[in-house]
């Protein structure tokens, strides 16, 4: 068998990311022929099939799994031993490449961000939102370095690095009925109203569902998305209610546009926010010290339950 030929490896690793053989030639800027012909080159060096074709795009075999586990091993490795040449010279270069759900995006950026980048200047950040699902991928094929989720599934790949107890609340216009109860509320008291909810790719969602199965219930929200913001704004547009981590709308609640109430159930005040990273990752130098500061934060970070 002949050595790996890793330039053909990427362009097997990005159809496969891409999901499609032209979609990854756009993405390398060459002809999708060239695409496919370097992937049925790697196949015959290693004899073996790497990807099978459908008419949606492409999926990996079993033997390109393998591959692509080398490959993303590769670039980590080649990774950390830039950082370590960079650590040399006091962190001068590096890029960091943050994912997180979006609910986290304020607090990030009102203080731990801002604080990081004036202690390391020259550091850049990248820092992409998505649903529970989409960063837990991410952070699974290194595309990621740390990763910020709400209530993410058990899956062996990834190692949560600190955890914090975020119950899910009910949150509210000021002078809503729920609030002249003066009291945490039941979940059959907050459904009572129109509610809207996040998607199933949300650990928000996903908390749900298991109440759904233990409570023998189907929630029917009015409105579903993939957009905090459309629930904050259909809860202020009194519509109806959503349910969030109290910490979500700490800004709003603060600034009188929203409450946050408690709800009476053990499943829902089990929701938790996460710092992830892949297991076995050796992070390299920059993103290192921003998993440290993170969690420092993170463990001062009020919790909803508190």
């Amino acid at each position: 068998m002949k050595d790996i030929n890793e330039k053909r490896v990427k362009y097997l690793y990005e159809a496969v990311q891409q999901g499609t053989v032209r979609a990854a030639a756009d993405k390398l800027n060459v002809s999708p022929s060239a695409v496919s012909r370097q992937i049925a080159l790697l196949e015959e060096e290693l004899a073996t099939t790497l990807i099978e074709r459908h008419r949606t795009g492409v999926t990996v075999t079993e033997a390109g799994a393998v591959v692509l586990t080398y490959y993303r091993e590769l670039r980590s490795h080649q990774e950390e031993c830039l950082s370590k040449l960079n650590s040399l010279h006091g962190l001068q270069s590096g890029h960091i490449n943050l994912a997180v759900g979006e609910g986290f995006v304020g607090d990030l950026m009102s203080d731990p961000l801002p604080e990081f980048n004036r202690r390391f200047p020259n550091l850049t950040l990248s820092v992409t939102t998505g649903g529970t699902n989409k960063v837990m991928r991410l952070i699974e094929e290194d595309q990621a370095h740390v990763g910020l989720v709400f209530h993410p599934p058990n899956q062996p790949s990834i190692r949560t690095q600190v955890k914090k107890r975020q119950p899910l609340c009910v949150i509210v216009v000021p002078g809503h009925p729920l609030l002249l109860l003066g009291r945490p509320v039941t979940l059959h008291e907050a459904l009572a109203y129109p509610y809207a909810l996040q998607d199933g790719q949300f650990g928000i969602r996903q908390l749900l569902a298991i109440v759904e199965f233990k409570e023998r219930i189907r929630l029917s929200p009015q409105v579903t998305t993939n957009s905090i913001g459309v629930l904050t704004h259909f809860v202020r547009s009194r519509m109806g209610v959503t349910f969030l981590p109290a910490f979500v709308v700490a800004r709003e609640v603060a600034d009188g546009q929203l409450c946050a109430i408690a709800i009476e159930h053990p499943i829902l005040a089990s929701g938790e926010a996460h710092m992830i990273t892949r297991l076995g990752r050796q992070l390299p130098e920059g993103p290192l010290m921003l998993l440290q500061h993170l969690k420092t934060w993170m463990r001062a970070f009020k919790s909803g339950g508190d």
